[in-house]
């Protein structure tokens, strides 16, 4: 199902690290006729806002990278939140989007998805075969059901619903607040910061903890050249708040035993990946689009299934067996361990302290490589390399920074 420039396309979460590379990555292939909102504009929990949002866009198209997210320790700490928030938005936007008629509608979750256990590198068959990691379980079904709810809407009505999983992601706009980041971006600025104490760079610490609170403990008062008692004060309180976080003169404690393996793609890659998703496969190229023209009340021969026809009829379709697993993997297909990347987040930033792990705390899952051959069989493979893409990150934080 074809999108035209002109066509509307919604991008739900266009602020955030995947919905700004996505929004821009539509600018540069000449889609300008976008239609974002912030949190403040649109809380897309609230199922009336949603409707009237709705109700006055009239989008064509719907890309779904809204979502409650964060590393270990908010996923530990916001169960309810993780779990709640993200089937709300799931829920309002997909329900409002096939009311309102969209054409296309594109879901962005997670390999979270995917079992603690599951086999690597991990196939889209692999869903839902054993037991999830505990720590982001609730996140973790708040995805599966997002992309239930696009298979499920594709079977009983005749959308065109993608979902896609992307592996972990950096680049910019990432979040680097340490209460609820990810791995990377936390472990860049821990690094940074404890770089920083060593060197006395307080005027930098201040810029720092300016931009980005901690606990709420802000830069004001760090000066470098002031030793008054009031200015010491406030050094005390920034490194007492900062060690909370494992961020110490020259040495850095990071989660976990620093083994598991990794996959990581950068954000502008993800963006690309999603896009031509969005405009070059429809659902009918995922599960087979003769099998599924052939059996599928009111099949057309651009992947679209006429609605009335298929309303009303239920989800499972004899002649078609039984359709799941259709959301597709987005990564790289390389892997490294947490370790391995913190050499290159020290290299990187020219850290010449000391990187500790803490056993006692959790590694999450050991292993999450994905396979992406469906991807590559769509069309699509990554471009930026692990290494690259770390100094790219670093040099977007120092300029987020100015």
């Amino acid at each position: 199902m074809a999108l035209d420039k002109n066509s509307k396309i919604y991008v739900a979460g266009h602020n955030g690290l995947v919905g700004s590379a996505i929004w821009n990555n539509l600018k540069q292939r000449g889609y300008t006729n976008l239609v974002g909102r912030s949190h403040k504009e649109l809380d897309l929990t609230d199922q009336y806002a949603v409707k009237k949002f709705f109700d006055k866009e009239q989008p064509d198209a719907v890309v779904l990278a809204a979502a409650f997210v964060g590393g270990i320790m908010a996923n530990m700490l916001y169960r309810a939140d993780f779990i709640m928030m993200n089937m709300k938005i799931q829920c309002n936007v997909i329900s409002e989007a096939y009311a309102h008629n969209a054409k296309k509608l594109l879901f962005l979750g997670s390999t979270c998805i995917y079992p603690k256990n599951a086999p690597q590198p991990m196939k889209e068959d692999c869903l839902l075969t054993s037991p999830l990691e505990y720590t982001n379980e609730e996140y973790a079904i708040a995805k599966i059901a997002g992309l239930k709810m696009c298979e499920s809407y594709n079977l009983q009505y005749g959308t065109n619903y993608i979902a896609v999983m992307p592996t972990n992601l950096y680049g910019p706009n990432d979040n680097f607040h340490l209460e609820n980041s990810h791995v990377m971006p936390a472990m860049m600025r821990k690094v940074y910061l404890a770089k920083l104490i060593h060197e006395g760079a307080w005027d930098k610490i201040a810029v720092d903890m300016n931009k980005r609170p901690v606990e709420g403990v802000t830069g004001e008062g760090l000066n470098s050249l002031d030793s008054s008692d009031s200015c010491s004060s406030k050094k005390e309180e920034a490194l007492r708040v900062l060690a909370k976080y494992g961020i110490y003169d020259n040495r850095v404690v990071l989660w976990g035993t620093g083994t598991p393996l990794r996959e990581f793609l950068w954000s502008e890659d993800m963006a690309d990946a999603s896009v031509h998703v969005l405009l070059n496969v429809n659902f009918s190229d995922i599960i087979g689009i003769e099998k599924y023209s052939s059996v599928h009340y009111g099949a057309s021969t651009d992947g679209a299934v006429d609605r009335n026809h298929s309303a009303g009829r239920g989800g499972y379709i004899p002649g078609l067996g039984e359709i799941r697993n259709c959301h597709i993997n987005v990564g790289t297909g390389k892997e490294l361990t947490i370790r391995e990347l913190s050499e290159l987040v020290v290299k990187t930033v020219g850290f010449t302290g000391a990187v500790e792990f803490d056993a006692s705390k959790p590694d999450g899952t050991m292993r999450k490589l994905i396979d992406v051959s469906k991807l590559h069989s769509l069309g699509w493979t990554h471009k930026v390399e692990i290494e690259d893409g770390v100094q790219k990150l670093f040099q977007w934080y120092k300029n987020s920074l100015r």
